[in-house]
């Protein structure tokens, strides 16, 4: 398939999957389409509130001085008037009295029996200053079913008229509602609901206008304090397809989404309005030109009223500014608006987009498209912004970014897709030859000389499987031990690589590895070891899953050695790979096979105890001085128990300084004494190693070698 064929395959799928979204699944791109907006808001900074709106706040100073809320109703009464004598133009209540107040005297003397005709009522008190001043009263819906039963509808002055209705349409439609008290309710010349319904991500960024609850419709708080401001009866819906497009207060027209809210433009972080604490109007503290002619919202920003919300601008935001923001924007005409024709320009401009942008693929050169790409993305940017905050207009700005950084990226993986072809046609070449890692190295560095042959340090690790003739009998297929063997090596070349060591070949069950080559790695020695004892640990968590899966348990044999090796390439003309060789790797692998007669689950030369960085960090302990096969030099082995940290045989000192005298022992050829030495171990210690000892001390004391030195001579491998 030819690079024109596949940019067009894949234009045509960013399209195809943009638009799919846009119409049939706007949810997936809605957080991210929020977050934008709110960048949008916040960028355009601080705007001024309106001066004629103000909060009296029931804050920590009114909590403080009046006592916790809810307040008995005559402060609620003697606030309601308070602001009534400064000649306040109208007062909406961000608060609901869903209950009688049970502080009321009255109520008191009632509740125990006593004569209560002449005390106080609160709740009366409360009714007469709602009917004696401008106050709209507030009422909450519930959006969803509780075990509560819905009741009796609220009561609203306002006509509200559907213009164009659908047989179905998106209005918030509630379970049920939270009056205030029949007395006081029934006191109020008007009343509407308060409720903020947060979007997906719980921020609060409109206003739901109208909501439908048992087959009639009802205002909000701020739309009908604005209907009565205007003098207006009748408030209008326009409905548009399915949707609201607008709400009427007699001439004037508010645009909202199509569920019927006002999208805020919020003036900025919380109290950009004036805010006057309650206890001050109680108490006659606030001259009446403070208020006198305003619209005066009653809320609260105490923290624990539980009237937070969080805005694009603040994540503490009270809940009553929320509405001061909605009269705001009515008030002023300040609007932001997302019509339905919206959805026809996002339609077009994504089918406009895909097709520049794979033709500028496709055709333009990598400079040339980066420009163009890079003006139209902040083109698109910036255009959304400006409608946005000049014009109050929401553009859907996701979808057409989405689609000119997709093209783009999707264009860089075709490009560099056919750019790495060379390297993928060298990679072909020496598949054959070499290890996928020294390919690598050969690609990103082709006048590297570290192919060539040469001498270097290494350690050598080999691995093998104990009993593997026997446990391949018993699984009773190739395919169950294959399947098996896999499951084995994968965790172990997971180790080996993450400690950067290089696997050089399996062979069967065993496992070939080494460190320093071909690049250089520092302590790989350490390296080595450290995933030597990572396996160990790696393969018990293996057995685990056998042991409940039915299967056999695996037991590994670890060999490692360090030494001068010859590395490079190595092979025929026609297939050579890049390895290790030399004494220090037969003698890894001779190490590997002492780990079974000696009982050892880890067995490391001299050579790698010598090359450690601290070796007091292992718990090591020595085993036996060797001759193996093939070599007439003897060497130390060493068995690795574990780290300090980690071990899984606890070789503590006690044990550690018997086995001390023993090894003395043995080594002056004192074979009685050791013998004996030996036995106690493995009568208190019992394992192979001290069981090897022992027989080996009984063979000499029968025949007693003449020029003993320790070495002991190995005559298979």
């Amino acid at each position: 398939m030819t690079r024109v064929i596949i940019q067009v395959v894949l234009t045509l799928s960013v399209l195809l999957a943009s638009l799919y979204i846009t119409l049939y699944a706007p949810h997936l791109q809605e957080p991210f389409e929020l977050k934008i907006k709110d960048q949008m808001m916040i960028w355009r900074g601080e705007l001024p509130a309106d001066p004629a709106i103000v909060i009296i706040d029931i804050d920590e100073q009114s909590l403080k001085e009046i006592g916790q809320w809810p307040w008995p109703r005559d402060q609620v009464s003697a606030l309601l008037k308070g602001l009534a004598d400064l000649d306040v133009g109208m007062i909406g209540l961000d608060v609901v009295f869903a209950e009688a107040d049970n502080s009321s005297p009255k109520r008191v003397f009632e509740r125990l029996g006593m004569q209560a005709e002449n005390l106080p009522d609160f709740d009366a008190m409360l009714a007469q200053a709602v009917a004696e001043t401008p106050t709209i009263l507030g009422y909450v819906f519930i959006q969803n079913p509780d075990p509560v039963a819905p009741g009796d509808a609220p009561r609203s002055q306002a006509i509200i008229v559907e213009r164009d209705k659908p047989d179905a349409s998106y209005l918030f439609k509630p379970y049920r509602t939270v009056l205030n008290i029949p007395e006081v309710q029934n006191s109020a010349y008007s009343s509407g609901y308060f409720n903020t319904i947060p979007d997906t991500d719980g921020v609060v960024r409109s206003v739901p206008l109208v909501m439908e609850y048992d087959g009639m419709l009802f205002p909000a708080l701020s739309l009908e304090m604005m209907r009565i401001i205007l003098g207006e009866n009748r408030l209008t819906i326009q409905y548009e397809n399915n949707g609201v497009e607008s709400v009427y207060i007699g001439d004037l027209r508010i645009p909202t989404d199509t569920h019927g809210r006002l999208l805020l433009s919020f003036r900025g972080e919380s109290y950009r309005y004036e805010y006057i604490s309650a206890t001050d109007i109680i108490h006659g503290r606030i001259p009446a030109e403070q208020v006198a002619g305003k619209i005066a919202l009653v809320g609260t920003s105490a923290a624990g009223l539980l009237d937070l919300r969080a805005t694009p601008f603040d994540n503490v935001y009270p809940g009553v500014e929320v509405h001061a923001t909605a009269l705001d924007n009515i008030l002023n005409q300040e609007f932001i608006a997302k019509p339905m024709w919206v959805l026809g320009a996002d339609f077009l401009s994504i089918v406009f987009l895909s097709l520049v942008v794979g033709a500028m693929l496709i055709w333009l050169g990598s400079v040339a498209g980066f420009l163009v790409g890079a003006s139209l993305f902040f083109g698109i940017g910036f255009g959304h912004y400006y409608a946005f905050t000049q014009q109050g207009l929401l553009l859907n700005t996701v979808m057409p970014m989405f689609v000119l950084v997709g093209l783009f990226l999707l264009g860089i993986v075709v490009n560099y897709f056919y750019e790495s072809q060379q390297k993928a046609r060298i990679k072909n070449r020496f598949a054959q030859k070499v290890s996928a890692a020294v390919v690598e190295e050969l690609i990103n560095h082709p006048d590297n000389l570290v192919l060539e042959g040469r001498e270097q340090e290494v350690t050598i690790f080999f691995s093998d499987i104990r009993g593997f003739t026997h446990l391949s009998e018993n699984m009773g297929s190739a395919q169950a031990l294959i399947k098996l063997l896999n499951r084995y090596m994968t965790p172990m070349v997971e180790v080996i690589t993450r400690y950067q060591g290089t696997v050089d070949k399996f062979i069967g069950d065993a496992i070939m590895a080494y460190w320093n080559a071909p690049l250089p790695i520092e302590q790989h020695a350490d390296q080595a070891l450290k995933a030597a004892i990572e396996q160990i640990f790696a393969l018990d968590a293996l057995n685990q899953q056998l042991t409940q899966e039915g299967l056999p348990n695996l037991k590994i044999g670890i060999g490692l050695n360090t030494g001068l090796s010859v590395v490079g390439e190595m092979g025929s003309i026609g297939r050579s790979d890049y390895t290790v060789i030399g004494d220090p790797v037969n003698l890894a692998s001779r190490a590997e096979g002492l780990s079974k007669p000696y009982g050892a689950q880890i067995v490391l030369t001299e050579f790698t105890l010598a090359a450690l960085q601290d070796p007091q960090q292992y718990k090591i302990r020595f085993l036996d001085k060797v001759r193996v096969k093939g070599k007439t030099q003897p060497v130390s082995v060493y068995e690795c128990l574990g780290d300090k940290h980690q071990a899984w045989y606890d070789y503590q000192e006690p044990e550690a300084q018997r086995y001390n005298q023993a090894q003395d022992a043995y080594h002056q050829a004192c074979f009685d004494e050791a013998l004996r030495l030996f036995e106690a171990l493995q009568n208190d210690y019992p394992q192979t190693l001290y069981a090897m000892y022992v027989e080996r001390c009984q063979h000499y004391i029968e025949n007693t070698p003449s020029d003993f030195d320790g070495v002991f001579t190995l005559s298979n491998k």
